[in-house]
């Protein structure tokens, strides 16, 4: 008989899992003029992300040996794998959801031994010998990201159980306002402390592992921080 999971994992990319920003690293080296006046665009809120990305992956001037080559020099945190299989051996569904690349995202876990992730992001394309393009599978109307992240906040609520999101910066602001938990990164834990949101700021997946039973166990880990309306709760709520 089937279970429902007592939390689902949903978990940023770029800056989160990733040590580098893929999208940004290439544009640093492939990127033809132009896609800074587009994240400026973006940064000051002309744009949305989908609008931003599609503009810049569209300047990439680069042959699919080079996007291979480049990706194979990309690390992710040394903690990733295991926390992966923690979530395995614990039945709890884990989720890759990013407003970056789809192709960068399989192909650097694969060369890290990780296959299988379900992995939501932007659908990149070669579309010439040295031309690229991106569309956005997951986007949703009102939401200018390329990857909607509230709406798989939907899903997992729809799967049944709680959600942890493990994040670290703008796309992930809005989801952690939806979410039962956050494991927050950089920009994040700003975001979290601001917004009053309850989270655990972490460094690395080796500290989110051992912030998981914890949760598992319907505790707030340590180092929770709490917003000041809500500093009496012990426990995180059914």
């Amino acid at each position: 008989m089937l279970t429902t999971p007592s939390w689902n994992i949903l978990c940023d990319f770029d800056g989160t899992i990733a040590v580098e920003d893929v999208i940004d690293s290439l544009l640093d080296r492939y990127g033809r003029p132009g896609w800074e006046v587009l994240e400026r665009d973006w940064r000051a809120g002309l744009i949305g992300s989908a609008a931003c990305m599609a503009g810049q992956v569209a300047l990439l001037d680069m042959s699919r040996e080079e996007l291979a080559g480049h990706l194979d020099g990309l690390h992710i945190d040394q903690g990733f794998a295991a926390f992966v299989a923690a979530t395995i051996e614990h039945g709890i569904p884990m989720e890759v959801v990013s407003d970056g690349l789809d192709h960068a995202i399989h192909a650097i876990l694969a060369r890290h031994g990780i296959d299988g992730l379900p992995t939501v992001a932007n659908r990149l394309a070669q579309s010439d010998t040295r031309a690229w393009t991106l569309t956005s599978p997951f986007a949703a109307d009102g939401c200018r990201s390329g990857t909607c992240k509230c709406a798989r906040v939907d899903a997992a609520r729809r799967r049944g159980g709680k959600t942890l999101l493990i994040g670290d910066g703008a796309s992930d602001f809005c989801a952690a306002d939806r979410v039962d938990f956050v494991f927050a990164k950089n920009r994040l834990i700003e975001h979290c402390r601001a917004a009053g949101i309850p989270y655990a700021p972490i460094a690395s997946f080796d500290e989110a592992l051992s912030l998981l039973p914890d949760l598992l166990d319907g505790r707030l880990p340590p180092r929770t921080v709490m917003p000041l309306h809500a500093a009496s709760i012990q426990e995180i709520p059914a």
